[in-house]
């Protein structure tokens, strides 16, 4: 965390008094300007390490969206081996269903109510699948899309107003070094 102190100096010159307010920033004196440099270079280093986490998560939910999205479509594929409505009793199997799904083949199975076996296993996820907990799963799946959609949505406002917040933060230091070198340039013409 930067610590930030104020030492207030005056100084006589031939012309009169000229006080200049000195700061101590993270354990370096600076001047006014040089301090408001050095917290909006803080600032926008702040906002880019909340950045950095936001944007692993948001990958790692697409990641799950892509999944979610292939179970669903399993599933819905399954559903068609169900040919009318006195199927109810008949068990099909569901193929497809790789191992880095079963993460989310326990949430959605969990949400129908069931409890998967542990350690999940690639007979258990593929096989003997009843046509209501098929459809269990359909909506199941759907909700959970849903659900990281939102999700996604408002992360997504999020990241923006970070990138726009960092963005900002760096225009402004940018804009108080061009300031301060003119103001420098100026006095030093004018000697």
């Amino acid at each position: 965390m930067a610590t930030i102190q104020s030492n207030s100096v005056a100084l006589s010159q031939n012309w009169g008094a000229i006080t200049f307010n000195d700061y101590t920033f993270d354990g370096r004196m600076v001047d006014f300007q040089d301090l408001m440099v050095a917290v909006a270079e803080k600032r926008a280093v702040t906002v880019e390490g909340e950045i950095t986490p936001m944007s692993v998560r948001m990958r790692m939910r697409n990641t799950n969206l892509d999944r979610a999205g292939a179970l669903l479509a399993i599933f819905t594929k399954a559903q068609a081996n169900f040919d009318n409505e006195d199927d109810g009793d008949k068990l099909t199997d569901v193929r497809g269903i790789e191992a880095d799904q079963y993460a989310l083949l326990s949430e959605a199975y969990r949400k129908t109510g069931g409890t998967p076996p542990e350690p999940m296993t690639y007979s258990w996820a593929n096989s003997g699948w009843s046509k209501s907990r098929i459809e269990g799963m359909i909506q199941a799946l759907k909700s959970m899309i849903d659900s990281m959609n939102n999700a996604s949505q408002t992360d997504m406002s999020r990241l923006q107003s970070l990138v726009d917040r960092r963005d900002e933060s760096y225009s402004t230091a940018t804009n108080l070094m061009t300031s301060i070198s003119d103001t420098r340039s100026n006095l030093i013409r004018n000697l």
